[in-house]
């Protein structure tokens, strides 16, 4: 049985540190170092120097994408509570809003750096696998991002007030956190294959990563019963990996299209 300790992991001089902050933390610069140490292994270890340069401002930019999305697919609550739009410290970042975001922002950065955004592209949704896989902890100490209810040996404990009222009555749910970080690191392993075997052809990790993880997330999506926003009972995370599918399979075309001719 899962239960999760609290959400907060210390108090400085009264200021609570929350465990969902030091997770994303270390999630995002595992992340950052995983892109960095395979461009300079597969590619250029001289330019590999440029991804420290950017990254402060690529991870700024990442998580304003992440907060504005996540606020976006729930503005129900944020269009009455505009000042809570700037409170993350407990919550609330979106992987859709980073990836679209971030891509924009390597595609921004490849150009002023003289870099190929492709290599980039694969180097850092690689980064992004194992990222996630870290990060869906922050979850589990925010008692959120839960399943339906079950007795199952690896089930969550959810604290009453957590609940949600139709579930009011039950005590254990399915910890679709910890389905979706096991999914995660085992496509980050499955993507360092891939790299390794394709490295000749960027952009094939990058749209395997997109293909997959789409994949993994409408499977957790299933489960979930906390979802953001439905729409005629879709919910919206399910919908845009199936736009994020369907761009996969256009890009992994274009890529292997072009490097065989």
């Amino acid at each position: 049985m899962f239960q999760s300790p609290g959400d907060i992991a210390f108090s400085i001089f009264g200021f609570p540190v929350y465990f969902y902050g030091i997770t994303m933390a270390l999630s995002i610069f595992s992340g950052i170092y995983i892109a960095y140490f395979l461009y300079k292994r597969i590619y250029d270890e001289v330019l590999a120097e440029k991804i420290i340069d950017f990254s402060p401002y690529l991870i700024v930019l990442g998580i304003l994408g992440a907060r504005l999305y996540y606020c976006v697919v729930n503005y129900s609550y944020y269009i009455n509570h505009p000042l809570e739009i700037f409170n993350i410290r407990q919550g609330g970042l979106s992987i859709h809003g980073m990836i679209i975001v971030g891509v924009l922002a390597l595609f921004y950065f490849a150009k002023k750096y003289k870099m190929t955004f492709l290599k980039l592209f694969d180097v850092f949704m690689c980064g992004t696998a194992f990222a996630q896989s870290i990060g869906r902890w922050g979850n589990f100490f925010n008692s959120e991002a839960f399943g339906y209810p079950t007795n199952l040996p690896w089930k969550l404990f959810i604290p009453i007030d957590k609940r949600p009222l139709q579930f009011m009555d039950s005590q254990y749910f399915h910890p679709t956190f910890l389905y979706e970080s096991i999914l995660d690191f085992i496509l980050f392993i499955f993507l360092l294959l891939i790299l390794k075997k394709y490295s000749n052809k960027p952009g094939i990790t990058a749209s395997v990563y997109l293909f997959m993880y789409s994949f993994v997330r409408i499977f957790v999506e299933q489960i979930r019963i906390d979802s953001a926003l439905n729409i005629d009972g879709i919910p919206i995370a399910q919908l845009v990996s199936i736009v994020l599918i369907f761009i996969s399979i256009i890009l992994f075309g274009f890529v292997w299209s072009r490097s065989n001719n």
